[in-house]
């Protein structure tokens, strides 16, 4: 929906007023719950969260005004320094959470690992809508994807960091399986996978990660160790029953039970205030984004603009569903942020410029697609 032109300027007038007015609703019940967490102040997380919502929704509204040919040509001079960022991590980065993933940039620090998630699904849209379609069954069209996946997957798994090294490669698979990769190629890979899996547990993961899957398969075997977070969190989600102990009364997260109740498990922290009504309320928000995604894909004249588009929101998607799973048990603790709800500005900066080129590609040439009607 835009307002009608008339006496509003044009370029306000021709806003998607309702994705904006979602967002913001969505981010403004996030500083509510991160308030709340915060024991009823604005420090040190919801007014941040907040200011940096509102820079960042300033930041995707431009982005929207460049035209897709400009993404285009941006994608690997982009891919490329993000690259060079990862590299830098390995060097000189600090570490937060047990892991080496950021760079001091003084007023933030900024994770390149999380911005590597759009730039490959960019670069890898990029990569097919070049490719002739007669190619597709060929050698020549596996490589090429591989390598741009799968060297800032190297890189982001060195640091450690599983879930965002999982994400990157979610989106790249997501775009080469709607570009028209062989349905033999993911059967093969799901085979690799199963045959490798037990390899990687034992060699590749952390001691700290082999604890986090071990107590996803059975969070009550330590229930005062390692499966604290997931038991707290359960606790937190059936305490708030229907409607929810009411705000600023929430018990895990004021008196600490939670851990992490204002980045991993702020799910758990609104949960517990708000009960199952004010969790199917922010789960419906995320829906109407999601179809706002996909309907911007579907209705894309570009192959470039379809790919990017269903990449990007299968990108959010992933944020959403893996949050959500993990914050229930449902999926091992991998760190993932939950969008517009978490504190954290590098999750958000990654998915509000997800959200600025699907708005580009909805307003430009070559895509014709609806807000939520």
């Amino acid at each position: 929906m835009s307002m009608r032109p008339g006496i509003i300027p044009a370029p306000i007038a021709g806003l998607p007023w309702r994705l904006i007015l979602l967002l913001v609703s969505l981010a403004f019940f996030g500083s509510l719950v991160l308030y709340s967490a915060a024991g009823g102040s604005l420090e040190p997380w919801a007014g941040k969260h907040m200011a940096r919502f509102l820079i960042f929704l300033a930041m995707a509204i431009v982005m929207s005004r460049f035209p897709l040919s400009f993404w285009k040509t941006m994608t690997f001079p982009v891919y490329g320094i993000l690259l060079l960022l990862l590299v830098a991590v390995e060097i000189r980065g600090f570490v937060g959470g047990g892991s080496q993933r950021w760079i001091n940039l003084g007023f933030m620090g900024l994770q390149p690992s999380e911005l590597m998630k759009p730039a490959v699904v960019l670069a890898v849209a990029w990569f097919f809508d070049r490719l002739p379609p007669s190619r597709i069954f060929s050698f020549d069209a596996v490589w090429p994807p591989v390598l741009i996946m799968g060297v800032p997957w190297i890189l982001v798994v060195l640091q450690p960091d599983l879930g965002t090294s999982i994400a990157i490669l979610f989106g790249g698979v997501v775009v080469a399986f709607l570009a028209g990769w062989p349905l033999r190629y993911f059967i093969g890979a799901a085979g690799a996978l199963m045959v490798l899996v037990p390899v990687g547990y034992f060699f590749l993961l952390e001691p700290y990660q082999q604890n986090r899957v071990a107590t996803f398969l059975d969070p009550e075997s330590d229930p005062l160790g390692t499966g604290y977070h997931i038991s707290q969190s359960k606790i937190a989600i059936g305490s708030g029953g229907l409607f929810g102990k009411g705000f600023l009364d929430g018990t895990q997260s004021h008196l600490d039970y939670l851990p992490e109740g204002h980045t991993d498990f702020v799910f758990s922290t609104m949960a517990e205030e708000w009960g199952m009504v004010g969790g199917i309320g922010v789960l419906f928000g995320f829906f109407l984004l999601l179809r706002w995604g996909l309907r911007v894909a579907m209705k894309s004249n570009s192959r470039y603009g379809q790919l990017v588009a269903a990449g990007l929101t299968c990108t959010i998607f992933f944020y959403i569903a893996v949050n959500l799973l993990m914050v229930m048990g449902l999926a091992p603790v991998v760190g993932i942020p939950l969008p517009f709800l978490s504190h954290g500005g590098s999750s958000m900066l990654t998915v509000m410029i997800c959200i600025g080129i699907i708005m580009s590609i909805e307003r430009h040439p070559g895509s014709r697609a609806g807000s939520f009607g």
